[in-house]
């Protein structure tokens, strides 16, 4: 079966989902919305679609689904019109940057009764899939501590960081949400600390770009989880799981495997450089999950249910590292 689906936001984002959904062949992009129409018109005619206006595309009874991939204040909005359509929606992370607003926009879409899939995409990348499985058959015995590490190559444009929410929404997001998938548990208490090490400009923004976050669970197990706007090295995402018969650990992806020893010591390929190459399997799988949905034969792996809880554990951050305490949940 095909379905046919709109693409909501033609920017960086919106044009790495709309390839993949346009590949599959499960999938018909009929239908590209974008307020900026250059924008809208060069990606419907990379792919075939045609540009609308949400209200038309919503009005189709031919869209099974939507795909929103457009700025983070617009989530909230353009997900209760979806739900309201009944439609399926698969929602870039996050449903929006208010604990308030966003508990509205989730209670909207379970009334509605349809399938909400928001865009945690590390979890479908194979090497944090495998981690996962691993530690789930027991490898490394109980989980006792996790330790996270998520490095930016470099900080985005200061405007985007204005409007993003901050790092601990932003950024530490996915982490927080890797953090409760790994853990089992959820979190009842967070400490963080940060500071702005990279760039004054984002300071005076009123953001930091280096945080240190510790996660506890109520039977004890810890999370560190360590991010920076800055690593010259590339893309920094390793995680080690420490268990009481083992570790188990997954590193960086090089754009190579190749190695060469010589006299100078041991030199290899540069690791990829940020999530566009990192997580380019993580988006199709991310993709594939959606037809699932569509064909029923799958729930979301990662709900709007998901969303509230890592916005939870990034608002707690947040807090620790203004008033310097432990915030317990």
């Amino acid at each position: 079966m095909t379905h046919a689906i709109c693409l909501i936001g033609a920017g960086r984002i919106g044009c790495i989902h709309a390839a993949n959904f346009a590949s599959l062949s499960g999938f018909e992009l009929k239908y590209v919305v974008d307020p900026v129409a250059a924008a809208a018109e060069r990606l419907a005619a990379q792919t075939g679609a045609t540009v609308t206006d949400m209200e038309t595309a919503l009005a189709d009874s031919d869209i099974k689904g939507v795909i929103i991939a457009s700025a983070t204040n617009t989530h909230a909005d353009f997900i209760e019109k979806a739900a309201k359509a009944g439609k399926a929606i698969f929602c870039e992370k996050p449903v929006d940057l208010d604990l308030e607003r966003t508990a509205a926009c989730l209670k909207v879409a379970q009334d509605a009764g349809v399938p909400l899939l928001l865009g945690f995409n590390r979890r479908y990348d194979p090497n944090f899939a495998a981690l996962k499985a691993s530690i789930d058959a027991g490898s490394v015995g109980n989980v006792e501590m996790i330790q996270i590490t998520s490095r930016d190559p470099g900080a985005p444009p200061v405007s985007y960081i204005k409007t993003s929410g901050g790092l601990f929404k932003d950024m530490m997001i996915h982490d927080l949400d890797m953090a409760r998938w790994l853990l089992g548990e959820e979190p009842t208490e967070v400490t963080a600390h940060a500071s702005c090490l990279t760039d004054p400009a984002i300071a005076e923004a009123g953001d930091v770009d280096s945080a240190v976050v510790t996660l506890r669970t109520a039977s004890g197990k810890l999370c560190q989880i360590s991010n920076s706007r800055r690593a010259v090295y590339g893309y920094d995402q390793r995680v080690e799981v420490h268990g009481s018969n083992g570790l188990a650990q997954i590193g960086n992806q090089h754009d190579s495997t190749l190695q060469v020893n010589g006299g100078d010591g041991l030199r290899g390929d540069k690791i990829q450089h940020f999530f566009l190459e990192r997580y380019a399997e993580a988006y199709k799988r991310e993709a594939l999950h959606f037809l699932d949905i569509l064909d029923g034969k799958a729930v979301p792996l990662t709900s709007g249910a998901d969303g509230e809880k890592a916005l939870i554990l990034a608002e707690a951050a947040g807090r620790s590292f203004r008033e310097g305490i432990v915030v317990k949940l």
